[in-house]
């Protein structure tokens, strides 16, 4: 191997095929009187399907969407063709549950890694989608969005990743803990000039939908 393999940086059709999509969409919007997040509406399309779209437009060739609350409402109702929709049944636990069980999904699949969003921030679209899984370079990886150089979503956890972030997702921690315990190694990608990080937690966040 020459040391221009060594060095060599995937290109956009390779990082494509082994960068997948991986959405959370399992919560049950408790603060929202119940409502899942996943069936809010916003610009003529589904919470759940706008960020389909956008982890489409941003060059995921593979999306895993993880279902919970409504499960089978979300099934009827979303319009998520070539998706491999993974049901978690542990919803209630926490976005922990809903990490491991999207991370589970992706093994044996060939991806490298996963460009992980959230279904509840369509402030951040394909722009800031595609600038962080274009910072892929190996199953090493770990990439994170910025804001004002605060670490936000999405995220990409390298496949080498996966085992230790499930053995530490535990309630709404997600992937917090295994992060911190790894912050010299996460590559930030500035996003604030793209995106806008807010959550859909309550009912006063419902301004942001359109």
């Amino acid at each position: 191997m020459t040391d221009n393999e060594d060095t060599e940086v995937p290109t956009e059709d390779q990082v494509g095929g082994r960068v997948a999509g991986l959405l959370l969409a399992a919560g049950g919007g408790r603060r929202l009187g119940g409502r899942p997040k996943a069936l809010l509406e916003h610009r003529g399309h589904l919470l759940v399907e706008h960020a389909v779209g956008a982890l489409r437009a941003a060059g995921c060739v593979r999306v895993h969407v993880v279902l919970g609350a409504r499960a089978e409402d979300v099934r009827a109702r979303a319009v998520l063709d070539d998706c491999v929709l993974v049901d978690n049944p542990d919803w209630e636990q926490g976005m922990g549950s809903s990490l491991r069980a999207g991370l589970h999904s992706l093994t044996g699949t060939g991806a490298r890694a996963a460009l992980v969003c959230l279904v509840d921030q369509p402030g951040i679209g394909a722009e800031a989608m595609a600038r962080v899984r274009g910072a892929y370079r190996d199953e090493t990886s770990l990439v994170s969005a910025a804001y004002a150089g605060v670490r936000g979503h999405p995220v990409l956890l390298g496949a080498a990743h996966w085992a230790g972030i499930a053995a530490t997702a535990t309630g709404d921690r997600g992937a917090r803990a295994y992060l911190r315990e790894h912050e010299a190694e996460i590559a930030l990608v500035e996003c604030g000039d793209v995106a806008r990080p807010y959550d859909i937690d309550t009912e006063a966040d419902l301004v942001h939908l359109e």
